[in-house]
């Protein structure tokens, strides 16, 4: 791969390699230097930054903003979203960031995310209970993705009777079809609706779930939105948008990381054997899997505030910039051997969960869903193995997502 950052060509390099053999092409661009010039998911250019100190640096750098309003006129098009859904702490910067992150924590606590510990290992054996006769199964489709989205439906309150629409909707939105794009838009206005009609029925009958704690939180009075006493709240449109948020990036990233969890212990048995054996050990082994084959390969993009400089490079203003976690958490010049699958490393300072005041407020969550899933998966079939050649697997071709579409399973 070509150099473009210290040729100073204006021509993106060719990313199909990040598509097909991304590590492989990360490896590459690294050694090339620091920031290159791709075309990005919107088909307009972008920075990709590939080390891991430039990385970390610019996740916390506060001239990174993520409000798309500093995006330079027509230099961005991205993933397009109503208002009422747009709303959200992936678009914002403080201080409206930091309001709506402390409000958020009010209701986003330690106690409620371990609340939901029984209920998430309950739901995992039930899911087992479903595999257990069949004697194979696909994982992604029976298993991590089920297990992620009954939480969210717990999380967020959704009725029971509400649950199977919501499902073809998060489908359609997770696994979009490329011939039909129409899909797309109308279940981005099915959820909208949805949504909207919830949050009017939390109010109206509020009960023990985040979203009810959220619209609390909207409506508290004592705290109010510009109410004259210095106070803070969410608005309608935050609120939402918050709704949303929690459904997109706990669904589909706690998905992909159990999903690549797995796949990595099938290409490491003796991993796979010492974890079945000693189950104490496997939330230290979460916090590899995250380092070595994380869901989230890139951050949110950012657009630079004003000119700066990222690995010696110049970026002007508005540009999009993306930060590669995938790439700055397998540089040798932060992790030893860094291709290696090791439970035993320092993992301190990984970015496999974001870095700064980006840091994902769902890590606690995250953490423990994988945990809970892999610790029922591996107690329930001690005779788990790949159903299908390692060859016949396909990830998902995203530089945004790393995932698997089927993951086939026998024990």
């Amino acid at each position: 791969m070509p150099n473009t950052a210290d040729t100073g060509s204006d021509a993106p390099i060719d990313v199909t390699p990040l598509l097909d053999d991304p590590y492989t092409a990360y490896a590459a661009l690294r050694e090339a230097g620091p920031v290159h010039r791709i075309t990005g998911a919107d088909g307009n250019p972008a920075w990709l930054v590939t080390r891991y100190d430039d990385v970390r640096r610019a996740l916390a750098d506060p001239r990174l903003s993520l409000d798309k309003k500093h995006a330079a006129p027509g230099g961005y098009r991205g993933f397009s979203l109503p208002p009422a859904l747009d709303a959200n702490l992936l678009n914002m910067d403080p201080p409206d960031h930091t309001r709506i992150r402390r409000l958020v924590g009010k209701a986003f606590t330690p106690g409620r995310v371990e609340a939901l510990r029984e209920p998430v290992r309950k739901t995992a054996d039930e899911l087992l209970d479903a595999m257990a006769d069949r004697g194979r199964a696909d994982l992604m489709t029976d298993y991590a993705g089920p297990l992620p989205m009954t939480v969210i439906y717990d999380l967020l309150g959704i009725p029971y009777r509400d649950r199977r629409d919501f499902l073809a909707w998060s489908n359609a939105l997770f696994t979009p079809d490329p011939s039909r794009p129409e899909l797309m838009k109308e279940a981005i206005g099915a959820m909208l609706e949805f949504f909207t009609g919830l949050i009017a029925a939390k109010r109206a009958e509020p009960g023990d779930d985040l979203l009810s704690d959220l619209v609390a939180v909207r409506d508290d009075r004592t705290g109010g939105e510009d109410d004259g006493a210095g106070g803070e709240r969410l608005t309608e449109d935050e609120l939402t948008s918050l709704a949303f948020l929690i459904l997109f990036a706990g669904y589909e990233n706690t998905v992909h990381l159990i999903g690549n969890a797995v796949l990595t212990l099938f290409d490491h048995p003796e991993q796979l054997r010492q974890l079945r054996h000693d189950p104490a050990e496997i939330p230290s082994a979460v916090e590899e899997f995250l380092r070595y084959d994380g869901p989230g390969p890139l951050s949110i993009r950012r657009f630079p505030k004003e000119d700066l400089e990222i690995g010696g490079v110049r970026i002007a203003a508005g540009e999009s910039v993306l930060l590669s976690i995938a790439s700055a958490n397998r540089d040798p010049a932060r992790f030893t051997d860094p291709d290696t699958f090791d439970r035993g490393r320092d993992l301190s300072g990984h970015l496999g969960l974001g870095h700064g005041i980006h840091y994902c407020l769902g890590a606690p969550l995250a953490r423990m869903e994988a945990t809970i899933a892999l610790e029922a998966l591996l107690g329930r079939f001690p005779g788990l193995r790949l159903d299908v050649p390692r060859g016949d697997l396909r990830h998902r071709r995203s530089l945004r997502s790393r995932g698997l579409i089927s993951l086939p399973i026998a024990f």
